[in-house]
């Protein structure tokens, strides 16, 4: 029970923390430019919201065709608002977990290739996120060494680990659990190697973070700040490739800090750096991923899913027994 409470409470108090503490330093100015703000575009980053969200429910049903199992986008799209608002609750993306047991659940797959799916849209993310990060390089002078070996890490280990894929198909093993691995990256090899799956993941990933960037970029607007779309890109890079390390629950307090961070070494006053990085995550992605996930929830239906995320975090937090079904 201690290691349960421990676990979520720990890493919710460091992510309040460090919001509190932001909001503290820039409560006053915050108030004041949130008099002024644009509502039309508060009302555009919303939608563009949104359809980021369909894309990635479309993104992972391809994911899950290349495995062979055909899921409704509105249901996949469901799946990812669940798995992302438990995330937003529980450390260690844990949520991502829920995700594999709905999916067990409604279409018989696999533990292994639940993994699998959720592997493939991680790596893409990554992958995706690094590449913008690089090409925003050439439109910002000065960018701090740092910043460069951040970005290069997330590229060279993603080359590797296709690379990896290519050959690791040529491998066997009599041993059980080498033999479970290897399964596994076989499936990751199915859902994004093929021609077709590169070209549709590869695309439909600079889209889905084209359309988040635009978000924060609506809000820079919606300040009347006058900040370069590169400078915008780049720290909504650095701030989901922190986010990707879970100190948090949902990359809480992290992402806002790295956002404002970036912001500010390009010369953006703290005060507004932060209310950007605050008004972006939390009053729009954040709060758009939970109503999701409510919506959601009800959608696939409130009581089965409840109890499928109560499984999987009593599984990952302490050990308990996975669901049959």
């Amino acid at each position: 029970m201690y290691r349960k409470i421990s676990a979520i409470l720990i890493p919710s108090l460091i992510a309040v923390g460090i919001l509190a503490y932001m909001l503290y330093m820039v409560w006053d100015n915050l108030l004041v430019s949130l008099q002024h703000i644009v509502p039309s575009y508060l009302a555009l980053a919303i939608i563009i919201c949104l359809a980021a969200w369909w894309l990635r429910g479309w993104r992972y049903h391809r994911i899950l065709l290349g495995l062979n199992y055909r899921v409704k986008v509105a249901v996949t799209t469901a799946c990812v608002f669940v798995s992302q608002t438990v995330n937003l609750i529980v450390p260690a993306r844990l949520g991502d977990f829920v995700r594999i047991f709905i999916l067990k659940h409604e279409y018989k797959t696999t533990y292994s290739e639940g993994i699998s799916s959720i592997v493939v849209e991680r790596v893409f993310d990554i992958i995706t996120v690094a590449l913008l990060g690089a090409i925003a390089f050439f439109f910002i002078p000065n960018v701090p060494d740092w910043i460069d070996l951040y970005i290069i890490i997330p590229l060279v280990i993603g080359g590797v680990f296709f690379l990896f894929l290519i050959f690791v198909g040529k491998l066997t093993t009599t041993n059980k659990y080498v033999g479970y691995l290897l399964t596994m990256l076989e499936e990751i090899r199915r859902a994004s190697l093929t021609v077709t799956s590169v070209v549709i993941l590869s695309f439909s990933s600079i889209l889905i973070w084209i359309l988040d960037i635009l978000v924060c970029f609506c809000v820079v607007l919606m300040f009347g700040q006058q900040i370069s779309f590169a400078v915008v890109v780049l720290a909504i890079v650095i701030g989901n490739l922190v986010k990707a390390i879970p100190i948090t629950p949902g990359g809480i307090g992290t992402y806002e800090f790295a956002v404002a961070a970036t912001l500010g070494i390009a010369g953006v006053p703290y005060a507004t750096a932060v209310s950007i990085a605050i008004i972006d995550h939390e009053l729009i992605k954040n709060l758009i991923t939970a109503i999701g996930g409510i919506v959601s929830i009800k959608y696939l239906g409130s009581d089965w899913v409840i109890d499928t995320i109560k499984s999987a975090l009593n599984e990952k937090l302490g050990g308990g027994k996975a669901p049959d079904s």
